[in-house]
């Protein structure tokens, strides 16, 4: 088959029109209606891959003020979003305090993976143990797990914020360890891994895990204060001011 529009009549369906090609290639209504329904396909797919990664609202990257954290390697995180590492296999680990904007970056990784043809799922930590956790039988969660295990991307979000017994951590351990070497997985953590016992006192897994999850990983450290606390300040300030002139108004009205 080397005419590529009967190619694309045979993806999109048109069996019988890719059978008797010679007839409907000399009409000339049937480009553009097949490259029409070839947009129409790829926005419906998109539609799909969108909705089911459940990546909710969020600041696009130009909104992101890099002068803020003390620390964090702008190169580095900008050369994520060539998505190279999805090519290995690779994870990616997002380390840093509250407030730097972890979240911020792994919803728009998430978001260029969606919009560059993969599926992804963006999930808390809490969440997504919580639900295996709460499985009605091995069968179900065993189906739970498969299908995260499918995930091309899997963005597990804030992990350290919760601290979870070892029936926990042998659910995140199952996730990280049929993804491993096998599919990207990128995660976001307010503590450094060597912290990670504080998360799962008491899992014998917790070294393992980690070393499964670091092994080829691009791992992204942000050093400094809370933006959403600086944000808040501001906004306090704001208010302040507002308040102030508000009342110098008043006060002026009523001599």
């Amino acid at each position: 088959m080397k005419d590529p529009l009967q190619a694309l009549a045979v993806k999109l369906g048109f069996h019988a029109v890719a059978a008797n090609w010679q007839e409907y290639s000399k009409t000339d209504w049937i480009k553009p209606l097949l490259l029409l329904e070839s947009e129409e396909k790829d926005r419906r797919n998109l539609d799909t891959r969108m909705n089911s990664a459940q990546i909710g609202n969020f600041k696009p990257m130009v909104e992101y003020d890099w002068s803020w954290p003390d620390f964090i390697d702008r190169d580095q995180v900008e050369d994520l979003f060539t998505l190279d590492f999805l090519k290995e296999g690779a994870n990616v680990a997002l380390v840093g305090t509250e407030g730097l904007g972890k979240s911020m970056i792994m919803q728009n990784l998430a978001h260029e993976i969606v919009i560059r043809g993969h599926k992804s799922k963006f999930v808390k930590a809490s969440k997504m143990l919580n639900d295996l956790f709460e499985c009605n039988g091995r069968t179900s969660r065993q189906g739970l797990l498969n299908r995260l295990c499918r995930i091309e991307v899997l963005c597990i979000d804030e992990i350290g914020y919760m601290s979870y017994d070892s029936r926990y951590a042998d659910l995140l351990y199952e996730v990280i360890a049929e993804r491993y070497n096998k599919k990207s997985t990128i995660i976001s953590t307010n503590l450094e891994f060597n912290k990670w016992s504080e998360i799962f006192p008491s899992a014998p897994w917790v070294v393992t895990l980690v070393d499964k999850l670091v092994h080829r990983s691009e791992i992204v450290v942000i050093k400094g204060k809370s933006y959403r606390l600086h944000e808040a300040m501001l906004r306090e300030e704001a208010k302040s001011k507002a308040r102030k002139a508000k009342a110098r108004a008043k006060a002026k009205q009523s001599k």
